[in-house]
C-alpha cells in the first residue's frame, strides 16, 4: 500500500514513499497514540461523571485571547449545552476515526480546531508558549497533512471505492 508524497520547499522538490520503512510505522504510531488520547478523553467524559465545560469556560485566564468568548459561552445556556455535547462526542469520534484510520484528514482538522481552543483557553502559559496543547495541535497537523489513514487504515480502502473515485473532492477528507 504505497503512500507517495511530493514536497517543495525553498525551491527544492522531493518525492518519497512514506509508507515504507520506519517513517510509515512512526506515522501509524502517531495516529494511533493521538487517536487513543482523544478516544479515551471522550469516553471518560461520556460514561463518567456528567461533563460540563462551564467551569473551564467561565474561568479562562485573562491572558487568553478567547476569554471574552469563553465567558459569553459559559453564560449562554444553549451554547453551553451544545459545547457539553460536542466536546465529549467530538473527542470520541475524532479518536475513533484516527484509530481505525477512517476520515483521518477530517478528524485531524476537527481535532486541530479543538486543540486551538484548548491552547488559547489555557493561555496562562506558565511553562512557556510551548506546552502539551501545542504538541497536541502539532500531532493533528502531522497526521492530517501526511494522510496517515492511508497506511494501515480504512482510508486506503475507502479511497479505492467507486463512489470516492467518482468524487475526487472526497479525498481531501480521507487519508
Amino acid at each position: 500500500m504505497a503512500a507517495n508524497s511530493q514536497i517543495e520547499m525553498l525551491g527544492n522538490r522531493m518525492d518519497f514513499d512514506y509508507s515504507q520503512g520506519v517513517t510509515g510505522y512512526v506515522l501509524v504510531l502517531t495516529r494511533l497514540i493521538t487517536g487513543y488520547w482523544f478516544l479515551h478523553a471522550g469516553v471518560t467524559k461520556i460514561v463518567g461523571e456528567p461533563f460540563s465545560a462551564a467551569g473551564y469556560l467561565a474561568n479562562a485566564p485573562a491572558a487568553s485571547p478567547l476569554q471574552g468568548f469563553f465567558a459569553w459561552a459559559a453564560a449562554t445556556p444553549w451554547l453551553l449545552d451544545l459545547t457539553n455535547i460536542m466536546v465529549p462526542w467530538g473527542e470520541f469520534l475524532i479518536g475513533l476515526g484516527l484509530i481505525v484510520g477512517a476520515l483521518v484528514r477530517l478528524a485531524a482538522f476537527f481535532g486541530g480546531i479543538l486543540m486551538v481552543f484548548f491552547y488559547l483557553g489555557n493561555a496562562e502559559w506558565g511553562h512557556g508558549v510551548v506546552n502539551g496543547d501545542l504538541f497536541g495541535l502539532m500531532m493533528f497537523v502531522i497526521v492530517g497533512t501526511l494522510a496517515a489513514g492511508r497506511i494501515l487504515g480504512l482510508d486506503a480502502i475507502i479511497e479505492k471505492m467507486e463512489f470516492v473515485q467518482q468524487r475526487p473532492v472526497l479525498k481531501y477528507l480521507l487519508g
